[in-house]
C-alpha cells in the first residue's frame, strides 16, 4: 500500500501548516479567551483556497480533493480548533451546494464561501428535540405559490451570526403521509433574510472561538429556487453532508491531539523532577507511547475514509469508524497531557487546558458516537 502524498496534497498541506503556524496559533488563546469571531483569519483561509478545498476550481474553489481537504483540517486544528471547525463547516455548505445545487445556485453561493465574501456557511439541521433523530423535526417550510414559508426553530448552529448563507432543513410533506425522515426538504436562505432571528449565543465549554447560535424562522419567505436538491428529499443530502462531515470532525480531533502530544513531548525534555527530565521517567514514556500509537491510528483511518470519498467509492461506514475512533483517542491523548503537564496542565499558562476542553465537543457534533457505533453495527450486521 503507497501511502504517500501527492505533489497537491503535500503543497495544500504544507500551505495550511504555514499559515497556522504563522498567523492562527498566535492567536489561538485570544481567540478562546476572548470568544473571538477570527474574521481576520477566516479572510485568509480563503485567500489560500482552505475554504472549499473539494470544491470544484469552476466555482472558486481548489478542486484538491478529500485527502488534501483532511490534511488541511489537521494543520488548522493544531493551531485552534474554534477556527477549524468553522472552516469545516463552510467547506461541507460549499460542498453540498456544489453537489446537489443547481448551476444558478452553485455560480451564485460556492464562489462567496470560497473567497470569504461569506465569512462562513452555516449548516441549519439540529433542533432542541431532533439532534440525533432528524425524523422528529418540527421546523416546516409551506407551499405559498412562487413561494415557500419557513417556520419553526433551530439549535446548536455554527457560525449562525455570520454566515452568509445557510443550508437549512424543513419538513415539507404531510405529516400523515410523510412521516419520520420522509417528507423532509432542504433549502438554502441567505444571512439577513427577513424572518430570520439569531439567538443568543452559547457560552459552551471549548472551541469558544467558534460562533454556535439558536435560530428562529418566523414566516421566513424564499423563492421556490431555494429548494436544493429534490422535493422531500433533504435527508439525503443531510446523510450526504453528514458522512464527509465526520472526515472532517475526525481531522479536526486528529489536530487537537498532536498538539496536544508534541507540546507534551517538549514538556517531557523540559521539565525536571529528582534531577532528570520527566520524560526519562517510565510513567511518562509510557503515556506518550499510546498517545502516538493512538494518533497515527486515527489518522490512517481517517485517511482510508478520505480517499474512499475522493475515488467515489462507499465510505459512510469508514466515516463512522474514523470519527468514532479519532474524536475518542483524540480525549485520551489530551487527557494525557494534562496529567504529563500536572498542575501547569490545569491552568491556562499552558495550550493543555484549552485542547482538553476543545476536544469533547468532537465526541457530540456530526454525530454522537453513540450515532457512530448504531452506523457502524448496522452494517457489520448487514441491517
Amino acid at each position: 500500500m503507497d501511502l504517500t502524498l501527492s505533489d497537491i496534497q503535500t503543497e495544500i498541506r504544507k500551505v495550511a501548516r504555514d499559515y497556522a503556524t504563522r498567523v492562527i496559533a498566535p492567536q489561538a488563546r485570544a481567540i478562546d479567551e476572548k470568544e473571538m469571531f477570527p474574521k481576520e483569519i477566516l479572510k485568509g483561509l480563503g485567500e489560500l483556497g482552505l475554504l472549499a478545498v473539494n470544491v470544484p476550481e469552476e466555482l472558486g474553489g481548489s478542486g484538491a480533493g478529500v485527502v488534501s481537504y483532511g490534511l488541511a483540517m489537521q494543520e488548522i486544528a493544531a493551531a485552534c480548533a474554534s477556527t477549524a471547525v468553522t472552516m469545516a463547516v463552510t467547506n461541507m455548505v460549499g460542498e453540498v451546494i456544489a453537489t446537489f445545487g443547481t448551476e444558478e445556485q452553485r455560480t451564485k453561493y460556492c464562489p462567496k464561501l470560497a473567497s470569504a465574501e461569506y465569512l462562513a456557511g452555516a449548516f441549519a439541521l439540529s433542533e432542541a428535540g431532533a439532534g440525533s433523530d432528524p425524523g422528529a423535526m418540527r421546523t416546516t417550510a409551506r407551499d405559498d405559490g412562487d413561494s415557500w414559508v419557513i417556520d419553526g426553530d433551530k439549535q446548536w448552529i455554527t457560525s449562525g451570526a455570520h454566515a452568509g448563507v445557510f443550508v437549512v432543513w424543513a419538513r415539507t410533506g404531510d405529516p400523515a403521509t410523510h412521516k419520520g425522515t420522509r417528507g423532509i426538504s432542504c433549502f438554502l436562505v441567505e444571512g439577513g433574510t427577513p424572518g430570520l432571528k439569531v439567538g443568543r449565543a452559547e457560552e459552551k465549554m471549548g472551541i469558544r472561538g467558534s460562533n454556535t447560535v439558536p435560530l428562529v424562522f418566523e414566516g421566513l419567505r424564499v423563492p421556490k429556487s431555494a429548494l436544493l436538491g429534490q422535493l422531500h428529499g433533504g435527508f439525503k443530502v443531510a446523510m450526504m453532508a453528514l458522512d464527509g462531515g465526520r472526515i472532517g470532525i475526525s481531522c479536526q480531533a486528529i489536530g487537537i491531539a498532536r498538539a496536544a502530544l508534541d507540546e507534551s513531548v517538549q514538556y517531557a525534555k523540559d521539565r525536571k523532577a529528582f534531577d532528570k527530565p520527566i520524560g526519562e521517567f517510565q510513567a511518562t514514556q509510557w503515556k506518550l507511547a499510546d498517545m502516538k500509537t493512538e494518533l497515527d491510528a486515527a489518522h490512517l483511518l481517517a485517511m482510508r475514509a478520505a480517499y474512499l470519498k475522493e475515488t467515489n467509492q462507499t465510505f459512510s461506514r469508514e466515516a463512522s469508524m474514523a470519527k468514532l475512533f479519532a474524536t475518542e483517542a483524540a480525549n485520551r491523548i489530551v487527557a494525557h497531557a494534562v496529567q504529563i503537564h500536572g498542575g501547569y496542565g490545569y491552568v491556562r499558562d499552558f495550550p493543555a487546558e484549552r485542547h482538553f476542553r476543545d476536544a469533547k465537543v468532537t465526541t457530540i457534533y456530526e454525530g454522537t458516537s453513540e450515532v457512530q457505533r448504531i452506523v457502524i453495527a448496522r452494517n457489520v450486521l448487514g441491517s
